[in-house]
C-alpha cells in the first residue's frame, strides 16, 4: 500500500436473466457495453470456510487486532506528512511498528506498514471491509498484499498492511515523474500478477477477483507485483453452477463485456480484466483516457486493430520503452491480451493457461540477454542489434500521448 489505493469506481446495474440476452448482444461492440455502465511458501491450502459470521473473521489467528491509539502513535497520529495516497476507501497511511511484538515503534525504526483508514463517508462500507479482512485474512500468497491487522472501534475501521515501497503499477504507467519500466521488468510485472490471479482461480474454493486494475497492483522494493484491495472479491461458483448472478460491480474499462451486460460473473470475467492489464503494460496507456476522444479514448477498442499484426504492433507499443523491447515477445503478449479480450468469454484461456505462456516469455533467451543489458545500460542501438533473429530494430513508434494527471 504504497501508494493510493483506488478504491474501484462502482457500477450499480440491474443484472438481466440470461434469457433476456441474445445471441447478438453478446457480440456488441465494447464501447457500447461499457459505455452502459453507471459508475456509482506458506500457501494457504485456499479452503474458505463460508459463510463466516463477523465474529469469526475478526477472530482470525492470522490478524493482530491493534486499537486506534496504537496506530495513531505508528503513524504520527495520522500526520499529513505520514499520507501517501488517497482512494475512495479512504486515505492510506506510512507507519512503523515493532515486527516481533507488532506494537507502534519510533519513525524509521521496525517495520513499515501501509494504514488504510476508511472515510466514515466513503463509498466503500463495512460490508466491503469485512470481505477484505475475510479473504486476505485466509489467502498467503507471494503475490497478493500481506494484512497484518485490523482496527474496529466505535466508526473507526482502519487496514494494516505491509507496506508496499514502491507503489501502484499505474503511478509507474502514467504518472510523470518515475523512471520509465523496462521491458523486462513489465513481463516480471505480468508473470507475478498472473500467478496471484492463478492461485485464486484454482483454490479450493474459487475467489473471483473482480477488481483487477493497475492501481491495485502494488510493487515492491525489487518490482514483484502483489494484489490488494479484495474488497469486491467474490467466491466462485460451486457445485453444478457456470456462474455467479451479482450486482455488476467494478471499474470502467476494465470490466468484461458478458458481466456488464448480464450480471453473471466467472473467472473468466477476471481474464478479461488482465487482457486490459496487459495492454495497458505494452502501451503505456490507461484503460480509459480521458484527454483522448473517439476509438482512442477506449484502450482496448483502440488497439485490438494492431495485437494481431506484427508489422502494426509497434504502433501501440509505449514510446518510453524506446524501442528496447524483444518484437518477438512484445507479439507474444500482445497475443496473449487478444486472447484474454474475446468478448466470448468461453473462448478465454484459463489464468494457469496465461500464466504459462507468460512463465515461457519471462524465459526465453531474448529477454534475459536483454535484461543484461539494461542493467549494464547499454544504449537502444546496441539493444536492438545484437546477433539474434528473435530481436529486432523496432520502427519508430507514434507519438506518446500526453497523460493527464489523475485526482482520486
Amino acid at each position: 500500500m504504497g501508494n493510493c489505493l483506488d478504491s474501484p469506481a462502482r457500477v450499480d446495474a440491474q443484472a438481466s436473466s440470461a434469457s433476456a440476452v441474445s445471441k447478438s448482444s453478446s457480440k456488441a461492440s465494447r464501447s457500447s457495453a461499457l459505455s452502459s455502465l453507471a459508475i456509482s511458501p506458506s500457501y494457504n491450502d485456499s479452503s474458505l470456510p463460508t459463510p463466516r459470521s463477523e465474529g469469526e473473521i475478526l477472530s482470525s489467528p492470522n490478524l493482530k487486532s491493534f486499537s486506534f491509539n496504537e496506530l495513531k502513535s505508528a503513524t504520527r497520529n495520522f500526520r499529513p506528512d505520514s499520507l501517501v495516497g488517497e482512494g475512495g476507501f479512504g486515505y492510506v497511511f506510512k507507519g512503523w511498528i515493532n515486527e516481533n511484538t507488532l506494537t507502534a515503534s519510533k519513525p524509521g525504526t521496525g517495520m513499515v506498514i501501509a494504514v488504510k483508514k476508511l472515510k466514515q463517508e466513503s463509498f466503500q462500507g463495512h460490508k466491503e471491509w469485512l470481505t477484505e479482512l475475510h479473504y486476505l485474512g485466509l489467502l498467503h500468497h507471494p503475490n497478493l498484499v500481506k494484512l497484518i491487522g485490523y482496527c474496529l472501534e466505535g466508526e473507526n475501521r482502519l487496514l494494516v498492511y505491509e507496506f508496499m515501497a514502491k507503489g501502484s503499477l499505474e503511478n509507474h504507467l502514467f504518472r510523470r515523474g518515475p523512471q520509465p519500466l523496462s521491458w523486462t521488468t513489465r513481463v516480471k510485472i505480468a508473470v507475478g500478477a498472473a500467478r496471484g490471479l492463478c492461485f485464486l482461480h484454482d483454490a479450493k474454493s474459487q475467489v473471483i477477483y473482480r477488481d483487477f486494475k493497475a492501481s491495485n497492483i502494488l510493487l515492491d522494493a525489487d518490482f514483484n507485483p502483489k494484489l490488494s484491495d479484495f474488497g469486491l472479491a467474490k467466491a466462485g461458483p460451486t457445485g453444478d453452477n457456470t456462474h455467479v448472478s451479482t450486482r455488476v460491480m467494478g471499474t470502467r474499462g476494465y470490466a468484461a463485456p458478458e458481466y456488464i451486460a448480464t450480471g453473471r460473473l466467472t473467472a473468466k470475467s477476471d481474464v478479461y480484466s488482465f487482457g486490459v492489464v496487459l495492454l495497458e503494460l505494452l502501451s503505456g496507456r490507461p484503460a480509459v483516457d480521458k484527454t483522448k476522444v473517439g476509438t482512442e479514448h477506449n484502450l482496448v477498442d483502440w488497439a485490438i486493430p494492431y495485437l494481431g499484426d506484427r508489422r502494426k504492433l509497434f504502433r501501440i507499443m509505449d514510446t518510453k520503452l524506446e524501442g528496447q523491447y524483444s518484437q518477438k515477445g512484445a507479439y507474444t503478449a500482445a497475443s496473449l491480451a487478444l486472447q484474454c479480450l474475446n468478448t466470448e468469454a468461453k473462448m478465454r484461456p484459463r489464468m494457469c493457461e496465461v500464466l504459462t505462456t507468460l512463465e515461457q516469455l519471462e524465459a526465453t533467451k531474448n529477454l534475459t540477454r536483454l535484461s543484461l543489458m539494461e542493467k549494464n545500460g547499454r544504449t537502444q542501438t546496441s539493444a536492438v542489434n545484437f546477433h539474434s533473429p528473435n530481436l529486432k530494430s523496432c520502427s519508430p513508434a507514434l507519438p506518446s500521448a500526453r497523460q493527464g494527471t489523475r485526482t482520486h
